[in-house]
C-alpha cells in the first residue's frame, strides 16, 4: 500500500475498515504538542493536538520518523506539511459531522452490536492473546478498536436512515448490467459437497462408495454427514463460483467436472471434500429478459445497483449536509512537530529521473484520492458464500 493512500479523505469508515483507518490515529506515543484548536465544526472543536498525534503516528508507522524520509516522502507524494493537515482536518471533521448528524436524527447503536462485531473480528484469531498482540501491533487499545467499530455502525445507521430508500434497481439496469459483465458469468459451475474432516479419510471413501454405487443419494448423504452444518441443511449446496469464493483445491476438482459429476476425495486445509457439479452456465451477452440469467445472479447484480443507488444518495445529502456546516480551520501553527521547509526538498536533485516518474505516478494517486467522493459509503459488493467457514 502506497503511504499516500493512508492520508486519502476518508469520510466513511466501514467497520471492517475501522482498525486499518484507525491504524495511523490511535498510538500511545507522546508528542511535542502545541495544544491549540485545529477546527470547529458547528461550534464543536477539534484539538491540534488531535491532528498531530494522527500525523505522527503515521511517520512511525510508516518509517518516516526522520525529517528527510518525512520531507522525500511529501516530495513524491506532491504534499506539503499544510496539506497533510489538511486532509486530516477534514477526516476529523467529516466524523465530527456525522456524529452531529446522528444526534440530530436521534441515530444510536447497540452495545450488542459492537460485541457482535467486535466477536467477529475476534474470531479470526487462534486466542485472546494473539488478538491483543494484533492490537498492540497496530497501536491500539481494545476501547479505541471499540470506538472505531461503534463508529462505523454509526454511519452506516445514518446512511440507512437518509439513503435507504434510494437502495432501489432498476430491472433494466440490472439486465444492461448482466450483459456488460457477462463474461463473469459465462462458463459458471454450481456445485454441493460433502465435507469430511480431514482425518476421516475412511469414513469419506466409505459415502463416496455408496455415491457412487447409486445406493445413496448426494444430498441426503450432505445432510447425513457432511461438516458443513450451513450446506449441509440445503443438500450440500455451495452456490455458483462465479459470486462465491472456493480455495483453489475446491475449484480445481469443480473446474474438471461435467453437470452430474462427482469428484473423488478432495483434500484441502478445511478437510475432505466430495464435490458435485450440479450445473453450468453459458451465456453470450445479449439476453433481452432477466429470466435467461440464473436468479442467484441477477439478484447479485441487484445488489450492487441497489448499493450504489445508496451509495450515490448517501453521498449527496452529506454534501450538501457538509455544505451547510460552519466549518472554520484555523493555520497550522509552525512549531507542530511534523512541519519542515520544503524548499530543501523542492530544490532536490536526487534521481531526477526517477523522481519525475514517481511524482507522476504520486500526482495521479493523490488526484485519485482527492477525487473520492467525501461522505460516501463504499458499497460491498461481495457476497458471503454461506460455507465460507467450510473451507470454499
Amino acid at each position: 500500500m502506497k503511504h499516500g493512500a493512508l492520508l486519502r479523505k476518508i469520510s466513511v469508515v466501514g467497520v471492517s475498515a475501522a482498525c486499518c483507518i484507525a491504524l495511523v490515529g490511535c498510538g500511545g506515543t507522546n508528542y511535542g504538542y502545541t495544544g491549540g484548536v485545529a477546527a470547529t465544526v458547528n461550534g464543536a472543536e477539534i484539538q491540534e493536538d488531535t491532528i498531530t498525534k494522527y500525523i505522527q503516528d503515521f511517520r512511525t508507522s510508516s518509517d518516516l520518523t526522520s525529517d528527510d524520509d518525512w520531507g522525500n516522502w511529501m516530495k513524491e507524494n506532491s504534499f506539503d506539511p499544510a496539506t497533510v493537515r489538511d486532509q486530516v482536518i477534514d477526516y476529523y471533521v467529516e466524523n465530527e459531522l456525522k456524529k452531529q448528524a446522528c444526534d440530530e436524527k436521534g441515530i444510536t447503536v447497540e452495545q450488542s452490536q459492537v460485541d457482535d462485531e467486535i466477536n467477529n473480528m475476534k474470531a479470526n484469531y487462534d486466542s485472546d492473546d494473539a488478538w491483543k498482540q494484533a492490537l498492540s501491533s497496530a497501536g491500539l487499545t481494545e476501547d479505541q478498536y471499540r470506538e472505531s467499530v461503534e463508529a462505523g455502525l454509526l454511519d452506516k445507521a445514518l446512511e440507512d436512515a437518509v439513503a435507504g430508500d434510494a437502495a432501489t434497481a432498476d430491472d433494466s439496469k440490472v439486465l444492461e448490467m448482466l450483459n456488460t459483465y457477462y463474461t463473469m458469468f459465462n462458463g459458471a459451475k454450481k456445485s454441493s459437497h460433502i465435507l469430511f474432516a480431514s482425518s476421516d479419510t475412511e469414513k469419506a471413501q466409505e459415502v463416496l462408495d455408496q455415491i457412487n454405487a447409486g445406493t445413496l443419494d448426494f444430498a441426503e448423504a450432505a445432510k447425513q454427514y457432511s461438516t458443513d452444518t450451513a450446506s449441509a441443511a440445503d443438500g450440500g449446496n455451495v452456490g455458483w463460483d462465479a459470486i462465491n469464493s472456493f480455495v483453489t483445491d475446491y475449484t480445481d476438482a469443480l473446474d474438471g467436472l461435467s453437470v452430474g459429476q462427482v469428484s473423488g476425495l478432495v483434500t484441502s486445509d478445511y478437510g475432505i471434500h466430495i464435490i458435485k457439479c450440479t450445473d453450468e452456465f453459458t451465456c453470450d451477452g445479449k439476453a433481452t429478459s432477466l429470466s435467461a440469467y440464473p436468479q442467484e445472479f441477477v439478484d447479485y447484480i441487484s445488489n450492487i445497483v441497489k448499493d450504489q443507488n445508496k451509495s450515490t444518495a448517501y453521498s449527496d445529502w452529506f454534501n450538501n449536509y457538509k455544505a451547510q456546516a460552519d466549518i472554520q480551520n484555523n493555520d497550522m501553527p509552525e512549531n507542530v512537530p511534523y512541519n519542515l521547509d520544503m524548499t530543501k526538498y523542492d530544490n532536490s536533485d536526487s534521481s531526477s529521473d526517477n523522481s519525475d516518474d514517481s511524482n507522476n505516478g504520486a500526482s495521479a494517486d493523490t488526484n485519485a484520492d482527492a477525487s473520492t467522493t467525501e461522505g460516501s459509503s463504499e458499497s460491498s459488493n461481495e457476497q458471503s458464500s454461506d460455507s465460507e467457514n467450510s473451507g470454499q
